[in-house]
């Protein structure tokens, strides 16, 4: 299905995103469009890419971890988007007027998608249209995300500079009659790749630190590993291909854990599916959150705890995609996702400041990603 020109991308969860996204960005295009504009942005996350955003990966993740004082409960939410969105920006669109800007974007992105979820799942319509506190808000800082993203194209265009970055592949794409791409499509495009990727990319560091709360022993692995590999000197980027059981642990997170949780598709035409025949119209919804080696199975002879160590871990998957098998390009945020990218090491322990009404695990938000709710730890010396 996500192959077939039968079906597109599309679907009320999308359509509700357009506020956002847009209409000309590579996460709602669909048929030649979508693939010429995934063609102009491959390079930027092309693994021979990689290396070069290293030192802005490390120098975030180092910044992120000089604010864990000893003793200090964190709200890692906030943390980790945080986080994420400094180092997509910084990345994608280099520049020295990004570093300030970067907070501006989180501030915008965290007041959209508490109210983004919502619009997608209760379509209300014109309710939205009321001037209450949150429709205020949502407006507010979608008009200035729309707004920054105009600057920063224009500052850019003004400077002269054609850093190797993905804003330069942006601002000289040509359309398939061999003309500049309109400035609609660049302002889309820029919103499409900075906000599922700094959402996905924060979503699955904030897992990654439940996960390692709620089973310290893998925490434990990690750090030895890391000081077997690394030493006592930073991490550098080439020593993270050899950090293979961290790879494995972040691998097994994101299964356990999936950032994007539900993909949707449309039939545009009449077809036929598994032996089923399809009309044309239907969306079908596919939730990732259960693995298919797992579900079903009840007897808990299988345990969902993540085997991070062990050969037979359903995270021990290849690296490749089905689809790059099939001649399709690879996933274009998969350097940001896979947890092949600088990780913050340190030696101490996160553990949940307090235990409320028995629970020590948040509730997961199930919004645009899927992460923990509001999830607070207190940092602990070792």
């Amino acid at each position: 299905m996500a192959l077939s020109p039968d079906y597109i991308i599309a679907g009320p969860l999308w359509e509700s995103l357009e506020s956002l996204l847009g209409k000309e960005g590579v996460a709602t295009a669909n048929g030649p469009l979508h693939r010429r504009q995934r063609r102009t942005i491959q390079p930027a996350f092309k693994l021979d890419a990689i290396p070069a955003y290293g030192p802005v990966m490390a120098e975030e993740a180092y910044a992120l971890v000089e604010r864990w004082g000893s003793g200090k409960v964190l709200d890692v939410t906030a943390e980790s988007f945080r986080a994420a969105v400094r180092i997509a920006a910084r990345c994608l669109m280099r520049g020295s007027y990004m570093d300030a800007r970067a907070d501006r974007i989180c501030a915008d992105l965290t007041a959209l998608f508490s109210g983004m979820y919502q619009r997608m799942m209760v379509p209300l319509g014109p309710l939205y249209k009321l001037p209450l506190p949150a429709n205020r808000e949502f407006n507010r800082a979608l008009a200035d995300l729309h707004v920054l993203v105009d600057e920063i194209v224009a500052d850019r265009r003004a400077s002269g500079q054609k850093p190797d970055d993905l804003l330069t592949a942006l601002l000289e794409a040509k359309d398939d009659n061999g003309d500049p791409i309109g400035e609609q499509e660049i302002h889309d495009q820029v919103i499409a790749i900075l906000t599922p990727g700094s959402e996905t990319v924060g979503s699955t560091i904030m897992s990654l630190l439940l996960v390692l709360t709620e089973h310290p022993e893998l925490g434990d692995k990690i750090r030895d590993e890391v000081k077997t590999v690394v030493g006592d000197r930073p991490v550098a980027f080439d020593d993270v291909r050899k950090l293979t059981y961290t790879a494995n642990v972040v691998t097994e997170t994101l299964r356990l854990y999936p950032a994007v949780w539900i993909l949707t598709r449309r039939a545009v035409t009449d077809t036929e599916l598994g032996g089923y025949r399809i009309p044309e119209g239907p969306t079908s919804s596919t939730v990732r959150t259960r693995s298919s080696t797992t579900a079903g199975r009840t007897s808990g002879t299988r345990s969902s705890t993540p085997t991070a160590g062990s050969r037979n871990a359903p995270g021990r998957a290849q690296v490749r995609d089905e689809s790059v098998q099939r001649g399709q390009p690879e996933v274009s945020q998969r350097p940001f996702l896979d947890g092949r990218t600088h990780a913050p090491h340190r030696g101490d322990r996160l553990r949940p400041p307090l235990r409320a009404r028995g629970r020590l695990r948040p509730r997961p938000r199930i919004g645009i990603t899927l992460r923990p709710r509001r999830l607070m730890l207190r940092v602990l010396p070792r």
